[in-house]
C-alpha cells in the first residue's frame, strides 16, 4: 500500500510516516518513480510505534524496544528491551513524582489565595465602577 492509504488506515499522517522511517522505525520499499510502498504489516507496526509515543518513549527509545518485536527468539534483545523499558518506566516515575510535588507545591499556593480571598471579601469595601 502507498503512504496515503497506510495514513488512512493508521489514522497517522504521511509526515509522521515519512519521520517514523527516518528514524529506523519503519522500513518501505520504493517504487521506480520513487513512491513507498509498505506491507499490510505496516499498519501493526504503526499502531505498535504509536502506543509507545502514547507511552512517552522517544524515537530512540522506540528504536530499542522494537528489535525484540523483530527478533522475538533472540534472549539478548529482550535483555536490552527489558533494560530500555525500565529506564523509560523509571523516567516516568521520577516524572510523576516531580508532577505531584509540583501539584502539592500548587495546593498550597491555592489555599493561601483562598484564604487571601476570603478575609478581603469581608473586610474590604465595595468598589465603584466608573460607567
Amino acid at each position: 500500500m502507498r503512504i496515503g492509504e497506510l495514513s488512512k488506515r493508521t489514522g497517522v499522517s504521511p509526515r509522521s510516516l515519512r519521520y517514523y522511517e527516518e528514524q529506523g522505525l519503519l522500513t518501505s520499499s520504493r517504487s521506480d518513480a520513487g513512491q513507498r510502498h509498505y506491507s499490510d504489516a505496516a499498519v501493526q507496526r504503526v499502531s505498535l510505534i504509536r502506543q509507545l509515543f502514547d507511552a512517552g518513549m522517544s524515537s530512540r527509545v522506540i528504536t530499542t524496544v522494537l528489535p525484540c518485536v523483530d527478533i522475538p527468539g533472540d534472549l539478548d534483545v529482550a535483555e536490552e528491551t527489558f533494560t530500555a523499558m525500565m529506564r523509560e518506566r523509571y523516567r516516568i516515575d521520577t516524572d510523576i513524582a516531580h508532577l505531584i510535588e509540583a501539584r502539592d507545591a500548587l495546593d498550597v499556593l491555592i489555599k493561601a489565595n483562598s484564604r487571601h480571598r476570603a478575609e478581603l471579601s469581608t473586610t474590604a469595601e465595595p468598589v465603584a465602577h466608573s460607567a
